[in-house]
């Protein structure tokens, strides 16, 4: 199929995903009507109900087929939009579209948002308040004096009973949202155009709404229980009905770990809230004993594509991976891994990495410097020293007697809405650390500048340091000079480097500056390490949708077996006999194992495909002396030295150096990566400014 046939079908793949996502967001609208819950979901139970599965069909036929659908169509669409990827078809984005991705908001809980993330945040709170005020209002007008005196309650015991039932529903639809932002892997989050460390934002104050409604969800019952003298309710695990204990501890669980989830905390004592986030397993296990799989299958899609994602970087975190070498700068270092030549990524990707030598658990996100065009058999993240991890690991490379280091990856998580080579001039705009992901994005508009015929943007680079030391980041804007290309200079790509140092008034004397050195350390890897590599293969958006499916068809055909065999003959569909855990176990399980037998096999499978492809790789010898040290000036030589102009004492005035690019015409792209307040003041100048042709992008893993 060439490129030009793909166009068509990417649109009518998309245009279908959004009508089936549309027909499930409408049931979520229905479900808290009136007549939904006392006529439609009857007949739709009754329509759809069989031996072979039960109410769970019901609901996983309306709740969760959808998103998965989406899922694997999705995951199709990407790797058709890879396949067409140019220059000249991302060229054509319309005007509209770039206009609803201008900021639409630069102050509030979720930061920067754009008009598309504002219109998707309103409907989501529009939704959650229909929810609410439906459930609250249909609940509450079936409570009166005659149905209290029936249970012996008085009137506001009734109505505070049902208020928490209600309550406890509403918590479910968000909950059926939380999940989706956190899945790294999923086919979803790039789909519009998000990942998942600009995504993280969604899921914490998702967090946060669903803890309070099942806080309060909780509290109603509780206080109902003592008033009323039952407290002995509290320690009810009843057989086929829900189970007030595994409610109890699934709350508890929920609130240790809501308790170290807020920005203070978190900061301050990071592994505290690390290991503490892993308190998720217990929540959800019994967060499902507690309502049962029924009701569990409401929020199944996101927690299922979770489980799969979650399960595959498991498998990826067990290879260790080939660390060839690093840079290190006086406030930074380079950390330089082999990668498979046939490996691409997007510039600006994340790679999750964990140094087991430091922590076996802990996991950290470093923004990409490599560019995959320009370095094919290399990936290299840079990481600031900043924190007793990094503080750790600069130490240990540091030593001369390091000859490995025993290191693990995640990813790489990439931008995929990304489409910069669409514009006719980019300013990117860091402070501090935030240069990072401008330095794989420079790298590849290197790459595209030797391409004779290419069009490349023009770059103007706006970074703020506190010291001189920090300028030394700017020596990584070129690969390692002793890779097998050359990249001598900026001569081809129209470029400019504007640095500020805002804490020193003028540069250090060159005795000073001697005395910075920037080593470079060769590692010795153990033949058994990888090169860094897609847990599925090459194609691993096909690879994930042959894994979504298959291992939802194989759930589907163990459950039906189960179900009709064994636990049929022994509820006769009565939903009153059988025990409610036990089989909310079962389902469990055969979830669990469709997943891991499936995913398990995806992945040996391209492992071998991999390992065939390492035998036919020769293992590169490093130089005679393992650690080099040479010295290095301050800032990098040749023509990016001419293309960089140092400024000492003061801070880049953002408005006027932007708008004077943007004055110039042609399309612009802004990119802002660094403190909230940076972001917040490049936003606030794309979106204010009478120059219509300024796009803003927010680059920054922060939340």
């Amino acid at each position: 199929m060439g490129c030009w046939k793909k166009e068509p079908v990417l649109v009518a793949i998309r245009a279908l995903m959004g009508l089936v996502f549309v027909g499930w967001l409408m049931v979520w609208v229905v479900m808290p009507t009136k007549i939904f819950r006392d006529n439609w979901s009857t007949k739709l139970e009754s329509g759809t109900r069989t031996t072979y599965l039960g109410r769970e069909g019901t609901w996983i036929l309306v709740f969760t087929v959808p998103i998965l659908f989406i899922a694997v169509l999705g995951c199709v669409c990407l790797h058709l939009a890879e396949k067409n990827r140019t220059a000249e078809r991302r060229g054509k984005q319309s005007w509209t579209l770039r206009a609803w991705r201008r900021p639409a908001l630069l102050r509030g809980p979720l930061g920067v948002l754009s008009g598309m993330e504002l219109a998707f945040s309103l409907m989501f709170i529009v939704l959650v308040l229909w929810a609410l005020s439906l459930y609250l209002r249909v609940g509450l007008s079936g409570v009166s004096s005659t149905t209290a005196a029936e249970y012996r309650e008085k009137l506001w015991e009734a109505k505070l009973y049902d208020a928490g039932l209600q309550l406890g529903l509403v918590g479910n639809l968000c909950t059926a949202f939380l999940f989706f932002p956190v899945s790294r892997g999923s086919s979803l989050l790039p789909l519009v155009g998000l990942t998942s460390e600009s995504s993280i934002k969604y899921h914490v104050w998702i967090g946060h709404l669903v803890m309070s409604l099942f806080s309060a969800h909780g509290l109603c019952f509780i206080i109902v229980w003592l008033v009323e003298g039952r407290a002995s309710e509290m320690l009810k695990w009843a057989s086929v009905s829900i189970s007030n204990v595994a409610g109890e501890i699934a709350l508890l669980c929920g609130l240790a770990l809501w308790a170290v989830t807020f920005p203070r905390i978190r900061r301050k004592f990071f592994e505290l809230f690390f290991y503490t986030h892993y308190l998720y397993i217990p929540f959800l296990f019994f967060y499902l004993l507690h309502i049962g799989f029924t009701v569990f299958s409401l929020i199944l899609p996101g927690i299922y594509l979770f489980t799969i994602d979650r399960f595959l970087r498991l498998l990826q975190s067990q290879r260790r991976v080939r660390l060839e070498s690093a840079r290190l700068l006086p406030d930074a270092l380079e950390l330089n891994f082999a990668k498979s030549p046939g490996f691409s990524y997007s510039p600006a990707s994340a790679l999750f990495i964990k140094v087991r030598g430091i922590s076996s658990l802990q996991w950290h996100p470093f923004t990409i410097s490599s560019s995959a065009s320009l370095e094919p058999d290399r990936l290299s993240v840079v990481i600031k020293k900043d924190g007793a991890w990094t503080e750790k690991l600069y130490n240990k490379l540091s030593h001369a007697s390091l000859e490995r280091l025993e290191v693990a990856v995640e990813g790489p998580y990439g931008h995929s809405s990304i489409d910069f080579l669409s514009y006719d001039s980019l300013i990117l705009v860091s402070g501090g650390s935030g240069i990072t992901p401008f330095i794989s994005i420079i790298r590849e508009l290197i790459h595209r500048s030797m391409i004779p015929g290419s069009q490349t943007p023009s770059v103007s680079l706006i970074c703020s340091f506190k010291t001189t030391d920090a300028l030394g980041i700017l020596h990584l804007l070129l690969p390692m000079p002793n890779s097998s290309y050359k990249v001598s200079d900026f001569s081809r790509l129209d470029i400019r480097v504007s640095a500020f140092v805002t804490r020193e008034k003028s540069p250090p004397r060159p005795a000073e500056a001697d005395r910075k050195l920037t080593r470079t350390v060769w590692l010795k890897p153990n033949p058994s390490d990888s090169a860094v590599a897609p847990v599925l293969g090459p194609n691993s958006w096909l690879w994930l949708a042959a894994v979504i499916s298959s291992s939802f068809v194989s759930f589907l055909l163990l459950l039906g077996i189960v179900t009709r065999y064994y636990v049929y003959p022994i509820d006769q569909d009565t939903d009153t006999i059988f025990p409610c855990t036990k089989r909310a176990l079962l389902n469990l399980l055969l979830m669990c194992w469709s997943i891991a037998a499936t995913a398990g096999v995806a992945v040996l499978w391209n492992k071998k495909a991999a390992e065939r492809e390492k035998k036919q790789m020769q293992c590169e010898v490093s130089p005679s002396l393992w650690t080099a040290a040479g010295e290095v000036e301050c800032f990098p030589s040749g023509s990016l030295t001419e293309a960089t102009t140092v400024h000492y004492g003061a801070r880049p005035e953002l408005k006027d150096m932007i708008l004077e690019i943007g004055r110039r015409g042609g399309n612009v792209q802004v990119m802002a990566s660094g403190p909230s307040l940076l972001r917040r003041e490049v936003a606030a100048i794309c979106s204010s400014s009478s120059v219509e042709n300024l796009h803003y992008e927010a680059m920054s893993f922060t939340w």
